[in-house]
């Protein structure tokens, strides 16, 4: 019942409708701004990393972001007056457990996949390595961009998908909206830039695992792991001139990129396992209910709660 604790905080719909409304605002100004500039994207990256290096720029790029995730948090407890906890999951506490194995069990796929691909084609990457660089970068990878996925996962995932729920009164609805809107998020990259729109469907397919995972777990958990795992193993392992995360890392795409068959694989092939995986895990049953269902009503849920705690 996640999406059912967001009754748990003084409920009103308007209060769902800022935030969102005001980042989707801010990113689809964004992608305007980037249509409109002589300079392309990835030129602007490369001559603000020639100017402040690129740990500086992470930094900038990140610290909106992590803002973001104290805003959500903070509105969620101050406006709704609402537990982080019950933003988070609709178990008794947070299952730390939960987010480091599937921080774990993708970083390790992320990994031996990257690994695996520089072996199988290895005139498509250079190695980068510098000490001193990739230890800084280390230090702000670990700090900030965890708080930068757990920002979009509370948006999307949390904040979004508790007040849609709650408005649809189904899960269906909440799922949808919020996995296409996470694809258009990253509209601005620079790799939609140059790959071209077609690389929405990794962005969209993302959204919809994301968000399959926290309704099937009834928490985000998972998410949160996953989400942290991909973006910060990437950034400490390859870049490429045209990805959003310009880092100092182990090793650098020099590869001309193409869109083709391979953008299928993760949402056809790698977020299906996964899903697989966890629910062996997990014991994940009644799919269509959980996906699809109906959210019960107000009422509805505190009576349910209220056996709950009866019976534990």
């Amino acid at each position: 019942m996640y999406i059912e604790q967001g009754y748990k905080g003084n409920i009103g719909l308007w209060k769902y409708l800022i935030i969102p409304v005001g980042f989707m605002a801010f990113m689809a100004l964004n992608y305007v701004m980037t249509l409109n500039s002589p300079v392309s994207t990835e030129d602007l990256m490369q001559g603000m990393i020639e100017k402040l290096g690129s740990n500086l720029v992470l930094i900038l790029l990140l610290a909106p972001l992590v803002f973001g995730l104290f805003l959500v948090l903070g509105w969620t407890f101050l406006v709704h007056q609402q537990s982080i906890k019950s933003l988070t999951t609709s178990r008794k506490k947070v299952d730390w457990k939960r987010i480091f194995f599937a921080f774990s069990l993708w970083g390790g796929i992320t990994v031996f996949l990257t690994l695996l691909d520089i072996y199988l084609s290895p005139d498509d990457y250079v190695l980068n390595f510098n000490l001193k660089a990739f230890l800084i970068l280390a230090i702000i990878g670990v700090l900030l961009i965890p708080l930068q996925t757990s920002f979009e996962e509370y948006l999307f995932r949390g904040h979004m998908m508790q007040g849609l729920g709650i408005a649809f009164k189904n899960r269906l609805a909440p799922l949808v909206i919020t996995s296409i809107l996470f694809g258009i998020m990253h509209l601005g990259n620079p790799e939609v830039t140059k790959l071209g729109f077609g690389i929405m469907i990794y962005y969209i397919g993302t959204g919809f695992f994301l968000g399959i995972l926290t309704l099937m777990d009834e928490g985000l958990e998972l998410a949160l792991g996953f989400h942290a795992a991909n973006n910060l193993i990437g950034a400490l392992l390859l870049t490429a001139d045209w990805t959003a995360f310009q880092t100092d890392s182990i090793y650098r795409d020099i590869s001309d990129p193409v869109l083709g068959w391979d953008v299928l694989v993760p949402v056809l092939v790698i977020y299906p396992i996964l899903l697989f995986i966890f629910s062996k895990k997990y014991s994940w049953t009644n799919w269509k209910e959980k996906l699809t269902g109906r959210v019960l009503s107000k009422e509805e849920f505190l009576i349910k709660e209220a056996k709950v705690e009866t019976i534990s």
